[in-house]
């Protein structure tokens, strides 16, 4: 599997010959987006900064689009989405994403860290977890912490400017020296826990 990061909350899953995008810029956001075709395009939350379908379409190759809570399975890829709260009471969507024999879960724009009960327990055995890192969202304190109650074992931080991401960093203990992709199998998870991996924009 190759995660890159796209900026923002928008990431690139690869493996195989299917794409993943998690969370694609739109035209319409302040934020600096990119083209690529995708497989499946999850949206967590209905804004320009996270909900740019169109820049995931490649000709007439169109992305299975998941955008709400619910169980989706798709081109080998099992999904279950779980519903939560963003700012501005926006809804958010929580993706719990099975392939290659690891579990991956992407926060989204969580704003509401407060999770009931039946979602915290669904959210169990994480090998690599997407947290927000923004004032606007959860403070860099406030998501690490979060994060790690999760107990996942690989943490990657995501929508942070450098201010927030050196207190996130900080609060981790950790010294990551920041990479352009992630590459990552099954049997590279063993021993890890909690591991903070810096991912470069891709633009």
């Amino acid at each position: 599997m190759i995660i890159t990061y796209q900026g923002g909350e928008f990431f690139k899953v690869q493996f195989g010959n299917t794409t993943l995008a998690f969370n694609p810029i739109s035209k319409d956001s302040k934020l600096k987006t990119s083209r690529f075709g995708a497989d499946i395009a999850l949206i967590t939350t209905n804004h320009p900064d996270f909900n740019g379908i169109d820049q995931v379409s490649h000709g007439e190759a169109k992305p299975f689009v998941i955008s709400g809570p619910g169980e989706y399975e798709t081109k080998g890829v099992f999904i279950r989405g779980f519903l939560s709260k963003s700012v501005e009471e926006r809804i958010n969507t929580i993706y719990l994403v099975s392939l290659e024999g690891m579990n991956i879960c992407f926060l989204g724009a969580l704003k509401d860290i407060n999770l009931i009960n039946s979602t915290k327990e669904a959210l169990e055995e994480i090998d690599i977890l997407f947290t927000p890192v923004n004032n606007e969202i959860l403070s860099p304190s406030e998501s690490y912490k979060f994060a790690v109650s999760l107990e996942p074992k690989i943490i990657i931080p995501m929508y942070y400017d450098d201010a927030s991401l050196k207190i996130f960093v900080k609060e981790s203990g950790e010294k990551s020296e920041p990479l352009d992709k992630l590459t990552i199998k099954k049997k590279d998870l063993d021993g890890k826990e909690g591991d903070v991996v810096i991912l470069l924009a891709n633009q």
